[in-house]
C-alpha cells in the first residue's frame, strides 16, 4: 500500500527540503493570518521555488475573497488551492471555474452525519480532505492537533481522491491509515517542535513511517 503525504504549514527552507528529500507528495503553505504558519505571498513566492516539479504546491486559504485569491495566485506558483473555511459547494465551484485551478475542500468530521457534507462537495472538487472539527475555542479551522474517529471513513467510497488529517503523528500514522483506509494523509502540527515551527527531523520520521505502509 502506498500512502502519499502532504506536509502542511511549511515556512522555512530547511523544512521544505526535508519534506521534498524524504518523499512528500505535496507541500502546503498557509495564507491565513490567525495561523502561526501564515506566510505573506512575497515570502511564499521564494519558498515554493524550492519545491520541484512533481511535488504539488498547495495553498491553504480560509474564506478568502476573489481579490485575495487573485493576488495570491499572481504572486505564488501554486498547483492546488485548499479551501479550509466555510466555503459552500457553490463558492467552491465558482473558485474552481473562475481561477481555473484544481481545488481541495476540507470537511470537518465529528460524527457519521458529517460525511454527508463531503458528498455535497464531491462533484465540485478535485480533492477532499477530512479533518477533525476544531475545539470550540479554536481560532483556526486546522492545525489544532485534534483527531476524529478514523473508522468513520473505513469502507466509504468517494469519486474524488481524499486525504486524512487531524492529529496525525509518526506514532499514530499506521493506526490511522489502517482504521480509515486512507491512501493519502496531511500532517502539520504533528511534525512541529512548537506551533508553527516545523522540525526537519519529525518530518523525515513521519515520511519514513509512511513509507513502511
Amino acid at each position: 500500500m502506498t500512502v502519499d503525504v502532504k506536509i502542511c504549514g511549511l515556512t522555512t527552507p530547511s523544512a521544505i527540503d526535508a519534506a521534498v528529500d524524504a518523499g512528500a507528495a505535496m507541500c502546503g503553505f498557509v495564507f491565513f493570518r490567525p495561523s502561526p504558519r501564515h506566510l505573506e505571498p512575497a515570502i511564499a513566492a521564494r519558498l515554493v521555488e524550492r519545491v520541484p516539479d512533481g511535488v504539488l504546491r498547495v495553498a491553504l486559504t480560509v474564506d478568502a475573497t476573489d481579490p485575495d485569491i487573485d493576488a495570491l495566485l499572481r504572486a505564488v506558483r501554486i498547483d492546488l488551492l485548499q479551501l479550509h473555511g466555510r466555503e459552500t459547494p457553490y463558492r467552491v465551484s465558482d473558485i474552481r471555474e473562475r481561477f481555473r485551478i484544481p481545488v481541495m475542500k476540507a470537511v470537518a468530521i465529528a460524527g457519521p452525519e458529517d460525511l454527508a457534507l463531503g458528498r455535497a462537495y464531491e462533484p465540485v472538487v478535485d480533492w477532499l480532505l477530512f479533518d477533525a472539527k476544531p475545539p470550540g475555542d479554536a481560532t483556526r479551522p486546522g492545525g489544532n492537533a485534534v483527531a476524529f474517529d478514523w473508522p468513520l471513513l473505513s469502507g466509504v467510497r468517494w469519486s474524488r481522491p481524499w486525504l486524512l488529517a487531524g492529529g496525525l503523528t509518526a506514532d499514530n500514522l499506521i493506526e490511522a491509515v489502517t482504521a480509515s483506509g486512507a491512501s493519502a494523509v496531511d500532517v502539520s502540527s504533528g511534525v512541529e517542535d512548537s506551533p508553527g515551527v516545523k522540525s526537519p527531523l519529525l518530518i523525515r520520521r513521519f515520511l519514513d513511517r509512511a513509507a513502511e505502509l
